[in-house]
């Protein structure tokens, strides 16, 4: 017979879950929460765990990124090197490279320019300089600024005694527009006609060279004639003896220095390699000889004509620039005729 206690002691017993019945509870809670996903309260410690997807995404997303970053830095790269090239390798840039590299030279180089120009010839000598550069590309351009830097050092020389004897050039040397114009009007004109004709392109790089060559050699004449020349004459018979500075004038001393520098401008240029199309036989030396003998042509008929009409009544308008103009187109003409025929 059970006593009242122990009938108790069983209903509790019973009331209570077995061991069994909390194992089966605790495993179906860690199933749910597995399947749910990570729980936002992690013990301390524990690293979050990401499904494989999300880090193939992040993988993919950064290769993508560093293929555009490498394909930006390779497109600059190459248009950098495209852009060198057009400066430097092509035979006609064009005007949009000519204009861009142009005006930064003219932008670092704007305080020794204005020492040989002034204002106004600066800006046109832009102008000048830009049509050159996109029709004979950088060493055309080279030989404009050795015509410039040439020209000008030999404007002073002994200027403070050409200045006492009143032969020295106006604004100490300082070329106006009329200068410019005087000495590059036929190398523009030989680029201009370069971009519209492009299959001239080569005899017209002759005339080119050769403008400029007459218009250095002149001046050089000039100016050592003016400095160091003992005995000037008239370069008209009688060849009488005149004052230095007389227009027309020349000197054994100003002839040479002048045909000298001819000389040493068209070798500059064969040099450059601005000359190696220039004739039928390919030869930059006989092209550069055919530049000097241009040059000289025109620098006598210069002289001539100065003795002979400049500064007469009627002729007012004959001034040194006109005369300077007609002097190396002259130049040009009988160097692309002879450019032609060789």
């Amino acid at each position: 017979m059970m006593t009242s206690t122990n009938l108790t002691t069983r209903g509790r017993a019973s009331s209570l879950p077995s061991s069994c019945t909390l194992s089966r509870r605790r495993l179906r809670r860690r199933a749910s929460s597995s399947t749910s996903g990570p729980s936002p309260c992690r013990p301390f410690g524990e690293k979050q765990k990401f499904p494989i997807s999300n880090r193939k995404t992040s993988s993919t997303t950064t290769k993508r990124r560093t293929t555009s970053v490498t394909t930006s830095a390779l497109t600059s790269s190459s248009s950098v090197t495209l852009f060198l090239d057009a400066i430097f390798h092509t035979q006609s840039p064009g005007l949009e490279v000519a204009s861009l590299v142009n005006s930064t030279v003219f932008l670092f180089g704007l305080p020794v320019l204005l020492k040989g120009l002034t204002g106004l010839a600066t800006a046109n000598a832009w102008f000048l300089g830009t049509a050159i550069f996109a029709a004979f590309g950088f060493r055309g351009y080279l030989l404009v600024c050795l015509y410039f830097i040439l020209g000008s050092a030999v404007t002073k020389i002994k200027l403070e005694q050409k200045e006492r004897e009143g032969t020295a050039e106006a604004n100490s040397g300082r070329r106006n527009v009329g200068s410019v114009w005087g000495s590059g009007s036929a190398g523009v004109l030989c680029a201009a006609l370069a971009l519209a004709y492009p299959q001239y392109d080569s005899i017209l790089r002759l005339g080119f060279v050769a403008s400029f060559c007459s218009k250095l050699s002149d001046t050089t004449a000039s100016e050592v004639g003016k400095a160091y020349g003992k005995t000037t004459y008239n370069s008209l018979p009688p060849f009488n003896s005149v004052p230095r500075g007389t227009e027309g004038a020349v000197s054994l001393e100003g002839t040479l220095a002048g045909v000298a520098a001819s000389f040493v401008f068209a070798g500059v240029a064969a040099l450059l390699g601005e000359l190696n199309t220039a004739t039928s036989s390919s030869s930059p030396l006989l092209a550069a000889a055919v530049c000097a003998f241009a040059a000289f042509v025109a620098t006598t008929f210069e002289s001539a004509l100065g003795s002979l009409m400049q500064g007469r009544k009627g002729w007012e308008w004959l001034t040194n620039d006109v005369v300077n103009a007609i002097q190396i187109a002259i130049a040009a003409i009988v160097a692309i005729v002879l450019g032609a025929a060789l």
